[in-house]
């Protein structure tokens, strides 16, 4: 699936689930709760042991989930994102060794940016999605207009992640520049813990619903 998903898929789901995964073994039940509150994206960070092999097995299992690496340092881990099954990949930072990395192997991958300096070395990396991190510590979607502003002919998409919630998604959803945003807050590592699955699928049916909403009043202006 990697070889052929485009960025441009995301736009669809429009959040991604952000989660740090200890046990692989939960990797299905955390799938599966977020599949039944209607997230169909999913980003694994590469903060655990268990990563790698909670990205294989849902790449294996969910053919309908988009499974993606996160906090992705190093060519070599770029390297087996891909080869556990992840669809894409994105950095908290820009690493051009990494970036170039992608490109070699073509990969889909975002590196992390919150200046305009690091846009430009994005764009001179040939670049045209890139992660927005941290987004709400940076200013939020009102920082991210005024640093996108001088780039917005070029079709830039952003992916915004880092402290994002309910009461602040809708201010990103909104906005054309935003390709899709990350959740951290849909599954957060101490709810997998507590393997406590309904919770997950209740926070996961609100996302939902806030997309439903925004769709309708998009329709209605």
């Amino acid at each position: 699936m990697s070889l052929k998903f485009k960025f441009s898929q995301l736009s669809k789901s429009r959040v991604t689930a952000v989660l740090v995964i200890d046990d692989a073994n939960d990797a299905a039940y955390v799938a599966d709760a977020l599949l039944s509150g209607g997230i169909n994206s999913i980003e694994i960070t590469l903060r655990t042991d268990a990563a790698f092999a909670a990205i294989d097995l849902i790449s294996k299992r969910f053919s309908e989930m988009i499974t993606g690496a996160g906090t992705v340092l190093s060519p070599d881990k770029l390297e087996r994102s891909m080869q556990s099954g992840a669809s894409f990949a994105v950095a908290p930072g820009l690493n051009p060794e990494v970036v170039q990395k992608a490109q070699a192997i073509n990969f889909p991958f975002a590196p992390g940016i919150c200046t305009p300096s690091e846009l430009e070395k994005a764009l001179g990396l040939d670049c045209k999605v890139v992660k927005f991190f941290p987004a709400e510590a940076s200013g939020g979607m009102k920082y991210l207009k005024s640093m996108a502003a001088p780039y917005t002919h070029l079709g830039i998409k952003y992916f915004p992640l880092g402290g994002i919630d309910m009461i602040s998604a809708s201010s990103y959803l909104e906005s054309d520049l935003v390709l899709c945003i990350g959740g951290s807050w849909i599954a957060e590592r101490k709810i997998i813990l507590d393997r406590d699955w309904e919770h997950i699928e209740k926070q996961a049916r609100e996302v939902r619903d806030l997309l439903d909403k925004l769709e309708r009043d998009s329709y209605e202006k």
